[in-house]
């Protein structure tokens, strides 16, 4: 089974080391007994899906879209008709086009907390070599 050291953990939770640590401590993810201290895959995966479903619930919008990602916005960048908005969610960036006039609709601005939506007819999964 794959295992994460405890400061590639948290870079794919999107949380710090320390935050890895303290739910290692409070028994909410388990390690080997491997040192140093590993986290097992599935743990990881079910913890990922934990913290994405507690992100949904404290989303007030109901959805059909599955591939949500809530964030931060971190840039608006209005040009004529179009705007592009950047959202920071965990350590995935998220970019969108839209009118610019959504935009202003939205009041969308740097700090603001929103959600994008993805429906896409392909995903393409890859895995790391070796």
């Amino acid at each position: 089974m794959q295992t994460y050291r405890i400061a590639r953990a948290a870079q794919l939770l999107g949380v710090s080391d320390d935050t890895v640590r303290r739910w290692i401590d409070h028994g909410i993810l388990p390690v080997t007994d491997a040192v140093p201290a590993e986290i097992p895959g599935d743990a990881l995966a079910a913890r990922a899906v934990a913290l994405a479903e507690e992100a949904l619930a404290a989303d007030h919008a109901l959805s059909s879209a599955r591939n949500r990602f809530v964030g931060i916005v971190t840039r608006v960048q209005i040009e004529g008709l179009m705007a592009q908005v950047d959202l920071q969610s965990g350590p995935h960036r998220v970019v969108s086009l839209m009118s610019a006039e959504a935009a202003r609709d939205l009041q969308l601005e740097v700090g603001s907390l929103a959600t994008a939506s993805v429906k896409a007819t392909q995903v393409v999964v890859e895995l790391p070599k070796g």
